[in-house]
């Protein structure tokens, strides 16, 4: 008999994800309501935000009626409109849970989330029972399930009514044993630009993860009129977009500032689509070229932004399209070094050559190697923190490009009073070109990411080896 009164809660299950929850049923002589399904109430409730596209009716006749155990890849929000299941779930996900069961009885005042790769099965209890539920994808042929035997020995699910005893199709009766079982690997993650500077450390960081997909360019083209079906989506948990027009100055010409609005805000736009169908969380690198570098602090992640450039205003929009994301991480970088060519190498390379380099002392900054955005990136994923923007740069004292250099010069055995400080406006005074204005404070406060237990090494500390390692493999 359905219980009347309940307040609206949850329990966890030992499969984790898998929660029951219990439905508030009003009734009287007349019968029963429930809201089945109310959005507002159960994400304050702590439900995920699912996305469901799809409500599906499963009406069994007789008491008995058995059915599973299917793993699907998508989550599941399943109760009972009318009659009573008995529920069976297993754990069919990689991991170290795999095999796990939960079993409960469930009625109309009862519901359970189902998150993808666990599998369901469901037993009726009564004669003409309706159970419902709610999906966040559509079948797919090419979509990845995985099944479970009823009466495996190992996971030995104790019916109320004997599988002998009951209706069990014959696809379900010919389902493997736990032994047998292919589990439902996790979603997949996609990085995009992956063969450049942030490309090539975040696959590095990522090397051990086969649920990572990379792709260049050649691979997927954000600007083709076909992104949005090139892959199926569904299958994504997060893109982490490591493409990007970074040639600052290039794109005050015409012909760069209409390729940068293109890689930086036509291609993000498109992906903050995707991300916003499809339930994914679009990693966005930024840049502290959003500012003008007026502030005499650290920029936090809430200043408002005042690009000075080019490139600076198609990061700006890029940051703006990519807040609308429900799940979103915008990551604020600075003076950026990575594989190939960069200021580090440079510097070494002058060194060594015997050049006396003038270089820029009135914009200050840290540096940021990119193995450690790459490892902030997977920081943030995997520890679900909050969505929003997170300044990311090396840690240590902040400094001018001409302090950096002097560094460099003493890092690969030379003296550093080589190095000559010049102005900015000197400096441009001399270029041949256009160039793009540079914003002279780009010290970023670390404090918010900080807080989600990240930390970030000294870039003072890193710095001399990978000046010499530039040499080694230059």
């Amino acid at each position: 008999m359905t219980e009347f009164g309940k307040a609206l809660g949850a329990t966890e299950t030992p499969i984790p994800g898998l929660i029951l929850w219990d439905l508030p049923v009003h009734g009287d002589s007349r019968g029963w309501f429930k809201e089945n399904w109310q959005r507002e109430k159960m994400l304050a409730a702590g439900l995920p935000d699912f996305g469901p596209v799809q409500n599906n009716i499963s009406f069994n006749d007789a008491a008995g009626t058995t059915r599973g155990i299917h793993a699907e890849p998508w989550d599941k929000w399943v109760s009972v409109a009318t009659g009573r299941i008995f529920g069976a779930w297993v754990d069919l996900r990689e991991g170290p849970t795999f095999g796990a069961v939960f079993t409960a009885e469930i009625d109309p005042s009862r519901a359970i989330f189902v998150p993808r790769g666990v599998g369901n099965s469901y037993q009726t209890l009564e004669p003409d029972t309706a159970y419902s539920y709610l999906v966040n994808d559509h079948w797919s042929p090419n979509a990845t399930y995985s099944f479970l035997n009823l009466a495996d020995e190992t996971v030995a699910i104790d019916w109320p009514i004997p599988l002998a005893d009951v209706e069990i199709s014959a696809k379900d009766l010919a389902h493997p044993r736990l032994a047998d079982v292919v589990p439902i690997p996790p979603k997949r993650i996609l990085v995009t630009g992956a063969s450049g500077q942030l490309g090539l450390a975040l696959r590095s960081e990522f090397a051990d993860s086969p649920h990572v997909e990379f792709a260049s360019r050649a691979d997927l083209d954000l600007a083709s009129a076909d992104l949005a079906s090139a892959r199926r989506w569904r299958d994504y948990e997060a893109i982490v977009n490591a493409a990007a027009y970074t040639a600052v100055d290039t794109a005050e010409t015409p012909a760069g500032r209409s390729d940068a609005w293109t890689a930086n805000v036509a291609g993000v736009s498109a992906l903050a689509r995707i991300a916003t169908d499809h339930g994914i969380t679009l990693v966005h690198v930024s840049s502290d070229y959003v500012f003008d570098g007026t502030s005499t602090r650290p920029y936090r992640e809430d200043d408002p932004v005042s690009p000075l450039g080019v490139y600076g205003q198609t990061k700006a929009a890029a940051d703006a399209i990519v807040s609308t994301v429900p799940r979103h991480y915008i990551i604020r970088t600075s003076w950026v070094i990575g594989a190939g060519k960069n200021f580090v190498r440079t510097m070494a390379t002058l060194a060594e050559r015997g050049t006396d380099p003038k270089v820029v002392s009135d914009q200050i900054g840290r540096l940021t190697f990119t193995d450690d955005i790459a490892r902030g990136i997977r920081h943030l994923l995997k520890a679900g923190a909050a969505p929003g923007v997170y300044n990311l740069t090396s840690g240590g004292p902040s400094a001018a490009w001409s302090d950096v250099a002097r560094a460099v010069f003493a890092a690969v055995g030379h003296d550093p009073a080589r190095v000559a400080d010049v102005t900015t406006a000197e400096y441009l005074a001399g270029s041949a070109g256009p160039v793009s204005p540079r914003p002279h404070n780009s010290v970023l406060d670390l404090s918010k990411i900080e807080a989600t237990g990240f930390s970030v090494p000294d870039w003072t500390a890193t710095l001399p080896d990978r000046a010499r390692d530039s040499l080694r493999t230059g």
